[in-house]
């Protein structure tokens, strides 16, 4: 999902030297990223009235506003400081549209996440329903997805967040551990414990 590390690391010490090309190629690279990640987590009862592209474009010009802070002490991975911008513009959305609109959202119907319709799900729900069973034709997929989108919706939010976090931002555990405060091995088994949780769920 996010791009190479080693090529972003290529532009930050460019951007870091008052190249603004290379601040504008660093952030193009990861608007697409920052995409996925918004239609992963922004709350589908407000996706017609929040538009995710104004959103991407929000957290693109606070990073590009605070990039030089961010250059003089990068204390976490460029991907990982762009992912908490993008949330806490995720979670000033979900406030003003909940609590603030005359007409509440929560009665909307609910609509399916852009970002949990694609090849990751349908490799999750494979693993966990039954790996001989490999998707051959639409209906397939789609019954698949289902399963997958309704036991994920069922799971606590602490294991739902790690499970979208590795197979849909694949990120590393490394990553999550970093992303979550925890260390790699408190991080290794919220995601064990969750697998379980939702292959039960699945496949009880």
């Amino acid at each position: 999902m996010w791009p190479e590390s080693a090529d972003t690391q290529n532009l930050l010490d460019q951007a870091k030297k008052g190249d603004a090309e290379a601040v504008d190629q660093l952030l193009a690279r990861h608007r697409e990223p920052i995409r996925r990640l918004i239609d992963l987590r922004l709350d589908p009862a407000i996706v017609q009235r929040v538009d995710a592209s104004d959103v991407v474009q929000d957290v693109l010009l606070e990073a590009s506003k605070r990039l030089r802070e961010y250059l003089k002490n990068p204390a976490m991975p460029f991907h990982l400081w762009l992912r908490h911008i993008a949330k806490d513009h995720i979670i000033d959305a979900h406030r003003r549209h909940h609590q603030a609109q005359k007409r509440g959202v929560n009665r909307e119907q609910p609509l399916a996440r852009p970002g949990w319709m694609d090849k990751s799900s349908l490799e999750l729900a494979g693993q966990l329903i039954d790996q001989e069973r490999t998707p051959a034709s639409a209906a397939i997929q789609e019954e698949l997805q289902r399963k997958l989108h309704v036991a994920l919706a069922g799971l606590d939010e602490d294991d739902r967040d790690v499970l979208l976090m590795r197979h849909f931002e694949q990120l590393s555990n490394q990553d999550v551990a970093s992303a979550l405060g925890l260390t790699e091995a408190a991080a290794s088994m919220r995601y064990l414990r969750a697998i379980r949780r939702l292959r039960d769920v699945l496949a009880p």
